[in-house]
């Protein structure tokens, strides 16, 4: 792809976000991600194989009965109080839909099918986009709107989104769809908490946006689609391989790591509105991910292969670490000391 048309798409991705994320009135905001839809899906399909197209079109289905869900929610909602303004959404039956468009948009259980899919057909560089950029206009909408969603049906989701995040990536083998199950389980921690503390579920989205943009870079530095080429990745790149050991362990949430800071919060947060039950359970479905995590950690720190692989032998490269792969990992490792800070910024 020639650098005018990745330029052009990269411009329209962020149109498309500044459009649905700083408009107040639903057809502006529908038409933001209606950009964004377009602008991705070149960059998944550029590669022009099977897998690709197929990707793209599974993605374009999606994406387009989503956005049709959030304009007949909104045309519901202006039919019932006559308002099209984003904050005004008190029709409880455009609640329930637009909850189920932004759900499918995000890739939320029970709307998640098509998530994993789209990820191993799309290059690295364009997983880390629909992992991480082209989440944040839905976010902000649900953001925007959690004063009228309802709790109970977000609370399902969220639990149930944990529950299959963690149960589906146990057995995979590509790195590709780990951090697919990874992203859906990370979004039922946000969903579980947008109508209790919208700050909060922002708060974890850009702490997760962080730590999966620094595992998502460095794989694709190392070159890495695949578990079997992680455990030779260690006499290639040793230091980055550590790296991404803890950053995996920071996705995981584990308490001197960054990833603890938002879950620590929601936990917290939960208890104080009476759902300890809930927060009990969501904190047990997240060791399933923890799991899987750890079988990532382990092969990427395997120092010598426990078989013999059918890989070439890696030597060590001298080629430098790539400046924003070194921040984003300091900052995914590092975060949890200055939490008072972060929290005061909030």
């Amino acid at each position: 792809m020639n650098p005018q048309a990745k330029l052009i798409f990269a411009t329209s991705l962020l149109m498309g976000t500044t459009i649905t994320i700083s408009s107040n009135h639903w057809i502006l905001a529908w038409t933001g991600l209606e950009i964004n839809t377009l602008a991705i899906l070149p960059l998944i399909s550029k590669s022009h194989h099977p897998r690709a197209i197929e990707a793209a079109t599974k993605y374009f289905l999606v994406q387009a009965t989503a956005s049709a869900l959030v304009l007949f929610s909104s045309m519901t909602n202006a039919w019932h109080t006559g308002q099209w303004d984003i904050t005004q959404l008190t029709h409880p039956t455009s609640c329930l839909i637009l909850t189920s468009a932004i759900a499918m948009k995000l890739g939320l259980a029970p709307f998640h099918f098509w998530f994993p899919e789209v990820l191993q057909g799309s290059p690295l560089t364009t997983g880390l986009l629909l992992s991480t950029a082209m989440k944040f206009p839905p976010i902000t909408l649900l953001y925007m709107t959690s004063q009228s969603l309802n709790p109970t049906l977000l609370t399902t989701m969220a639990i149930l989104s944990t529950a299959l995040g963690g149960w589906m990536g146990l057995n995979q083998t590509q790195t590709r769809k780990i951090l697919a199950f990874s992203s859906i389980s990370h979004l039922g921690w946000m969903a579980i908490i947008i109508t209790y503390s919208p700050k909060l579920a922002l708060l974890n989205f850009y702490l997760y946006t962080l730590m999966t943009a620094a595992a998502f870079l460095t794989l694709n530095s190392m070159k890495v689609l695949k578990l079997s080429t992680l455990t030779t990745s260690w006499s290639k790149t040793p230091t980055l391989s550590a790296m991404l050991l803890l950053t995996l362990l920071s996705l995981a949430g584990l308490p001197p790591l960054t990833g603890f800071l938002p879950k620590w919060l929601i936990i917290e947060e939960l208890t104080k509105q009476e759902m300890a039950p809930t927060a009990t359970i969501i904190s047990l479905l997240s060791l399933l991910s923890l799991f899987f995590y750890l079988r990532l950690a382990y092969c990427s720190t395997i120092t010598l292969p426990p078989h013999t692989t059918n890989h070439m032998k890696r030597w060590h490269t001298n080629k430098p670490v790539n400046t924003s792969v070194a921040i984003l990992t300091t900052l995914s490792i590092m975060l949890l000391p200055i939490s008072p800070i972060i929290l005061t910024i909030m």
